[in-house]
C-alpha cells in the first residue's frame, strides 16, 4: 500500500503524517491489518529495536475521588466494588514496588486518586520516592497524582522523581462529555508544569469511550505537540458501576490499528500499552508488541492484569526481550536532550515537518482540514465482562502482588 510506504518513510525521518493519513490507518480493513502491523513495526524496530520496557503500577491511594471522570472506577459516585484505602506509608509502597522490580520492571509508577495533591501529599510521595530510590539502584520513578499546583513538580523532581504522568485521555472537543469537574486545559497545564520542572512527561489517551476516529487522531496530534517522552495507550475497561459500563466498542483488530496510528504519529516516543490490554487485545497481545515498546507488568490500579509470568513468556515467545535497567529507553537524540527532543516549545513536537496541532474550534469534534477519510465506527464487540476482574491483591491488601 502506498499509504503504508509513505508512513514508514515519514516515521524513519521523524516526520509527522497528515491527519488524513492517520485517519486512513484507522479506516484500514481487517484484510490489511497484518500489513499495517508490519509497517508500523518497521518504525518501532528502527527506534527501539526488540526491547520491551516493563513498568509497574503502585496505587498509593485508591478510590474516594471527588472528580467525575466517566471512565474511572474511582470516580465520584462510582459503585464499582474496588478497593478503597488512604495513603500507603513509604515502606508499604516501597515493598509493593519491590515486587514489580523483582519481576523485571525498570520503572515504578506511583499513582494516587484525587483532583491533585496537597503540599502535604507531595511530602508523602517525596518520602516514598526517596525510600524506593534508596532501596533500588537505577530504578525510574514516575508520579501520577493529578493536577499540579505551582512548585509541586519541582519538589517531586528534587525528591528524585524521574517522570510525571498526566493523560489527556480524549480530544479537546469531546473532553467535556467525559469529565466536568476539570478541563482539558487543566490537563495540558499540568503536562507543561512537568516539562518545565525537568521531569520526563508521560501523557496518553483512552480509546473505546465512544469517540470517533477524528477524536482519536485529534488527541494523538495534541500529544505530539506536547512532546511527552512516553504515550500510554489505555483501552477502556467498562467497569460496572461507572457511566461507561456499557461501552464495549473495541475489537482486537481495532486496538492494533489504534496502536499503529499512535506509532506513526509518535515514531520515536515510548508507546506503552496500558490498561485494558488483556480485556480487548486478548490473544492478539503479542502482535501489539510490534507496535508498542512498553507495557505494564501484572495488575493495574483497580483491575487485575494477566500474570506477570505470562507477560514475560509472551515477550520471549514473540521474539522480543525485556529492556535492562542499564539500557536507555529513548533514542539517542531524545535522551541527549534530557528526555525530550528539546523542541517542547515548538508547535510540532519532534517532527521536522510537523503539522500544526488541532485547532480545537470544531464544535462537531472534527479535525482541521476539508475532508475526512475516516472509516465507519466499528461494530460493538461482544461484552467480555468475564475479563474485567477487580484487583484484590497487592497494594492495600495483605495478599502478595501479581508481578
Amino acid at each position: 500500500m502506498d499509504l503504508l510506504n509513505t508512513l514508514v518513510d515519514k516515521g524513519l525521518r521523524r516526520e509527522t503524517p497528515t491527519r488524513e493519513e492517520a485517519l486512513a490507518v484507522l479506516a484500514t480493513s481487517d484484510d490489511d491489518l497484518l500489513d499495517v502491523v508490519a509497517a508500523a513495526g518497521k518504525v518501532r524496530r528502527h527506534w527501539f529495536g526488540r526491547r520491551v520496557k516493563l513498568n509497574y503500577l503502585v496505587n498509593l491511594k485508591s478510590g474516594l475521588c471527588p472528580e467525575d471522570c466517566s471512565y474511572c472506577s474511582q470516580r465520584l459516585g462510582s459503585t464499582a466494588g474496588i478497593l478503597k484505602y488512604t495513603w500507603l506509608k513509604p515502606d508499604q509502597a516501597s515493598e509493593a514496588a519491590a515486587a514489580g522490580l523483582a519481576g523485571g520492571a525498570k520503572r515504578v509508577c506511583l499513582v494516587a486518586s484525587g483532583r491533585g495533591p496537597t503540599d502535604r501529599d507531595v511530602d508523602r510521595v517525596s518520602d516514598t520516592i526517596k525510600a524506593i530510590k534508596e532501596q533500588n539502584d537505577g530504578v525510574e520513578v514516575c508520579a501520577c497524582l493529578g493536577l499540579l499546583s505551582d512548585g509541586q513538580a519541582e519538589r517531586l523532581r528534587a525528591a528524585g522523581a524521574d517522570a510525571y504522568n498526566h493523560n489527556l485521555n480524549t480530544s479537546e472537543a469531546t473532553y467535556g462529555d467525559i469529565t466536568t469537574t476539570h478541563t482539558y486545559a487543566d490537563r495540558v497545564d499540568t503536562v507543561h508544569k512537568a516539562h518545565a520542572a525537568g521531569l520526563s512527561a508521560c501523557s496518553g489517551l483512552i480509546a473505546g469511550m465512544g469517540e470517533r476516529d477524528e477524536d482519536l487522531v485529534d488527541v494523538v496530534f495534541a500529544l505530539r505537540e506536547l512532546d511527552p517522552d512516553s504515550v500510554p495507550v489505555n483501552f477502556l475497561i467498562p467497569f460496572e458501576g461507572t457511566p461507561l459500563a456499557k461501552e464495549w466498542n473495541l475489537t482486537p483488530q481495532r486496538c492494533l490499528r489504534i496502536l499503529a496510528m499512535v506509532r506513526f504519529v509518535c515514531p520515536d516516543v515510548e508507546v506503552r500499552i496500558a490498561g485494558g490490554r488483556e480485556v480487548h487485545l486478548r490473544s492478539l497481545q503479542p502482535l501489539a508488541l510490534h507496535l508498542a515498546n512498553s507495557i505494564f507488568l501484572g495488575d493495574y490500579l483497580t483491575s487485575e492484569g494477566q500474570a506477570g509470568k505470562a507477560d514475560l513468556e509472551m515477550i520471549a515467545d514473540a521474539g522480543f526481550e525485556v529492556e535492562g535497567a542499564d539500557e536507555v529507553t529513548l533514542p539517542e537524540h531524545r535522551a541527549a536532550a534530557g528526555g525530550g527532543c528539546g523542541s517542547h516549545a515548538a508547535a510540532g513536537g519532534c517532527g521536522t515537518d510537523a503539522e500544526p496541532a488541532g485547532c480545537g474550534s470544531h464544535t462537531d469534534g472534527g479535525v482541521c482540514g476539508t475532508a475526512s477519510v475516516a472509516g465507519e465506527a466499528p461494530a460493538s464487540a461482544e461484552p467480555r465482562t468475564d475479563l474485567v476482574a477487580v484487583r484484590r491483591r497487592g497494594a492495600g491488601t495483605d495478599l502478595a502482588p501479581n508481578a
